[in-house]
């Protein structure tokens, strides 16, 4: 069985709407009340020669209309009610007195021991404490042993309503639904409503969602009433949801109601689903208005469906329907947003054919227009032929110009256009706030101080938006100490700080390094009680962790999830993105975890800074599974995204894949920037398709890619890898024809193909080079010349760059120790090899087995067998390869110096080295 709510018409019958069989019957109770019952009502009335009152105080009113009682209950029946009022009083005193317990109990018992139900529904009308209501409700419940009467139950319902509390509502709610009777329709508005005023739109959802599951009918203007409200936050699959439900019980919808729909799914860019609302319209036979049209074209235009708006305006004058103001304005607005102005020139003519009054919203609507293009001329123009046609133009007008002037910079001209407006227009207070911001933002801070003043004595006094705009814009144009002086010389008594102050000055003083500052503004902040939003956590997050703070920034997100303020999508990135810069990678991955946790889908940027961290932590293989993770969520890839998504393909290895996705961009119209084409320039230099690299290459300077040091060094790197030095030498001529001087990675990168080439008196030409052109080498370029050195065994030279390198403060690598070591063994200068291999270890270097195998080489070939035996013994213990060579040389030595036992040592290692190295080859 369905409960339905019984006001406002729904059903006539009361047996219907409670679910209680009628009868006609009289009543005469004991205390002189008399119950009469048909079956068209249930009139409550009272004998008021047994009432007696305790209080001589005025009688309440009572107010509102009785689930109980019929519409036609007569003039005699209301005065029979005011004979309860003074016994309300006394009671509600009695409530009001003291907290609930057995003296309060005892104290209404020597009112009444039955207490009856009028005098219950007065005292529940007048309760404003939820708690002591429903104990009142019990306590009658148990002295008059049956259940209450249906609008006893609403009345209490009235109490949470007017509290907004709505702790015992389920509980209230499932009685009623046993009892067989649900809440009024009335009641069922007002406890929405409650819940709208006090922007708690979520309980207001689940409040209705309460009353279907205990099969009630809610009320149909607590659905349009919550409907409305959820517009307002954009909260689009919850309005959504209602719609539907009200469709389920039968209602009736409108094209009201689908308006309010379909513009905010347009509105949120969600074509389809405001299509599709549009179609259910239809099929269901109902008329789009104009008003319908005006919304379909504003909002489809402003999220960038100009087509879409360009349709919905010529099927309403194929509808029959005339465009009227609002129409022409909103098609105007939607072009000239597009950068569309011919077109938007050729709508506003339309309307101006045949008009004597000239539209001041379409004048704005182009001036605005044309100012945001830059066509300062058509602007004013326009607004003479406004004059002409006997329009003086408004103060929105000069507004929009000064607005767009002040977008342009252009300063000195809006201070002209100011003084000229005063002839047709008095300024107002946005036209001060333009001028003034805009002076803020230049950073003449005088000047605004003068308009500030020439703004009090023209009778419009500063307000807070003033202030904020004022500190905002000194904070952009990084004049912090002036935005500080402004925010301290507020008179709170005339004009207090609000939370777009604190913002602006936590947020200014944070990104210039002054984070001390910007928390001592977050705590007067609090003190002055206003609350913390998340955009001003999100502030001190990310300039706490930029200033390599991150304990502080921690600090911060705890402090704001106890403060009992939600991060948002934004908050949870833009912190992740900051703990995974500060190489807290695990954290980063727990967070991109968290966002899923607190209700929230990752979006393109969430997936983009996962994807690009771990990239840089040497997770790239992950890529691969977190992109495919991102496309079966429906995250529509932007330029950012395919750059990162791109890039991480590029450094696991799946180049080809990151081709694919370079021609997708393409074809999904999101034009490849100089990071796109660097990463598979790069990505294809690294596996030797230097000729498809080039025709990349290639392509980003047809299609005017301003190119930088990374592509042009992926290049170089690449071809003198494979010995395609003379191509590496003509990107490198090309790169400084650009002006682009190459950086220390770029010479390293021709150093270091010149090295493999072993064209080695080029690589030292090239390195004095390198210095002519005042770039510093560093400890890989000093590396390359040496193991470059070495490796044509001119060892001299070599040890000629290692002393050199010494007097920089450059470190060696081990690879360089190595073959410095090995240099100096082979040349015969095993004092120094062995004095180097020494200072190496001593330095905390753990020498590889290169390093070993030179040392027991060299030190054999000088006859210092015993000392090279040591060093083969301990290369054992540490579990480094042997080599045949080293062994035989040491295995000489030994025989030279007639150390037989180690000889045979050695020899055996030598025939077990043999031996593996035999099987190896026939296996």
């Amino acid at each position: 069985m369905e409960v339905v709510g019984g006001a406002h018409g729904v059903d006539d019958d009361i047996g219907e709407r409670t679910g209680i069989e009628t009868f006609d019957l009289d009543v005469i109770t004991e205390r002189g009340i008399i119950l009469s019952y048909n079956s068209r009502c249930w009139y409550i009335l009272i004998n008021s020669r047994k009432l007696t009152s305790f209080s001589n105080g005025p009688p309440p009113d009572l107010g509102g209309k009785s689930h109980l009682c019929n519409e036609g209950v007569n003039q005699e029946n209301s005065r029979n009610f005011d004979g309860v009022r003074p016994r309300v009083d006394d009671v509600c005193h009695v409530l009001e007195s003291g907290s609930w317990g057995p003296a309060l109990e005892n104290t209404l018992s020597m009112f009444d021991e039955k207490p009856q139900p009028e005098l219950v529904i007065g005292v529940l009308k007048r309760l404003k404490d939820v708690d002591q209501a429903v104990s009142y409700f019990r306590w009658v419940e148990r002295k008059s042993e049956e259940p209450l009467s249906p609008e006893a139950y609403n009345s209490l319902l009235m109490v949470m309503a007017r509290t907004r509390k709505f702790d015992y509502l389920e509980q209230i709610l499932g009685e009623m639904s046993i009892a067989g009777f649900g809440p009024t329709n009335y009641t069922c508005v007002e406890l929405v409503a409650s819940c709208v005023k006090s922007r708690k739109l979520m309980e207001a959802f689940d409040l209705l969602q309460m009353m279907r599951h205990f099969k009630f009918r809610p009320a149909f203007s607590a659905y349009t009433t919550l409907i409305g409200a959820l517009s307002e936050v954009g909260e689009s699959d919850r309005m959504l949801a209602l719609f539907h439900q009200m469709q389920e019980l039968g209602y009736e919808v409108n094209v009201h109601l689908f308006t309010t729909l379909i513009r905010v799914f347009s509105r949120e860019g969600r074509v389809d689903a405001a299509l599709s609302l549009l179609d259910e319209m239809k099929s269901n036979t109902f008329d789009a208005d104009i008003v319908l049209y005006n919304v379909c074209i504003d909002c489809f235009g402003k999220v960038g469906k100009v087509d879409m708006a360009w349709k919905f305006f010529h099927e309403m004058k194929a509808n029959g329907l005339v465009p009227d103001d609002v129409t022409y304005t909103s098609m105007m607005g939607v072009l000239c947003k597009a950068n569309k102005l011919d077109e938007a020139v050729e709508i506003f003519e339309q309307m101006e054919q045949n008009r004597q009054v000239p539209c001041a919203y379409a004048y704005n609507t182009m001036i605005m227009g044309y100012g945001s293009a830059g066509k300062f001329d058509e602007a004013y123009s326009l607004l003479e032929r406004q004059k002409a046609k006997g329009c003086i133009p408004s103060v929105v007008a000069y507004n929009c110009i000064l607005t767009c002037l002040g977008k342009k910079g252009k300063t000195d001209e809006a201070l002209r256009i100011f003084e000229e407006m005063k002839r047709d227009a008095m300024p107002n207070l946005p036209t001060y706030n333009i001028i003034i911001g805009m002076l803020c933002k230049a950073g003449n801070v005088e000047a605004a101080f003068k308009v500030r003043d020439a703004m009090k004595e023209a009778g419009l006094f500063p307000n807070v938006i003033t202030v904020n705009i004022m500190i905002d814009r000194l904070c952009k144009a990084q004049k912090l100490d002036e935005a500080c002086s402004i925010f301290e010389g507020m008179d709170h008594k005339v004009c207090s700080p609000d939370a777009a102050t604190f913002c602006s000055l936590i947020d200014g003083l944070g990104k210039q390094g002054r984070v001390d500052d910007a928390y001592r503004i977050y705590e007067r902040m609090l003190d002055a009680d206003q609350i913390p939003n998340v955009v001003v956590y999100t502030s001190l997050i990310r300039n706490f962790f930029k200033c390599d703070r991150k304990e502080d920034g921690h600090k911060m997100y705890k402090e704001m999830v106890r403060s009992g303020c939600s991060p948002d999508l934004m908050l949870l990135n833009t912190y992740m993105d900051c703990v995974f810069k500060a190489g807290e990678t695990e954290k980063g991955r727990a967070l991109f975890e968290e966002i899923k946790v607190r209700g929230f889908l990752p979006d393109t940027r969430s997936y983009s800074i996962l994807i690009h961290s771990l990239v840089k932590a040497g997770f790239a293989r992950e890529t691969y599974e977190l992109y495919y993770a991102m496309k079966d969520q429906g995250c529509v890839l932007d330029t950012r995204g395919y750059n990162t998504v791109i890039d991480g393909f590029c450094k696991s290895g799946k180049v080809n894949k990151a081709y694919q996705l370079l021609e997708e961009m393409k074809t999904m119209g999101h034009h490849p920037t100089v990071v796109t084409y660097g990463s598979v320039v790069d990505g294809l230099a690294k596996i030797d398709r230097l000729d498809e690299a080039y025709m990349l290459f290639e392509e980003a300077k047809l299609n005017g890619i301003e190119l930088n040091h990374v592509i042009y060094s992926s290049l170089i790197d690449g071809f003198g890898k494979v010995g395609r030095v003379d191509e590496a030498y003509l990107v490198m001529e090309e790169m400084m024809q650009k002006g682009l001087m190459p950086n220390v990675y770029t010479w390293n990168c021709l150093l270091d193909g010149l090295v493999k080439a072993e064209e080695i008196n080029e690589a030292l030409v090239c390195f004095q080079s390198m210095k002519d052109f005042k770039c510093t080498p560093n400890q890989v370029t000093y590396c390359i010349l040496i193991n470059g050195l070495c490796k044509v065994r001119k060892f001299n030279k070599a040890f000629v760059f290692w002393q050199e390198m010494q007097k920089q403060g450059l470190k060696p690598n081990t690879i360089t120790y190595t073959a410095m070591i090995s240099g100096l063994a082979k040349s015969g200068n095993v004092a120094q090899a062995s004095s180097l291999f020494e200072r190496y270890r001593a330095s905390g270097g753990i020498p590889d087995s290169a390093s070993y195998n030179a040392m027991i080489e060299g030190l054999s070939i000088a006859n210092r067998a015993l000392q090279a035996y040591q060093l083969f013994e301990e290369t054992r213990l540490k579990g480094c390869s042997i080599h045949t060579k080293t062994c035989v040389a040491l295995l000489d030595a030994l025989h030279k110096a007639e150390c037989l036992e180690q000889a045979a040592i050695v020899g055996a290692v030598l025939r077990e080295t043999a031996k593996s190295q035999h099987a190896a080859r026939s296996w």
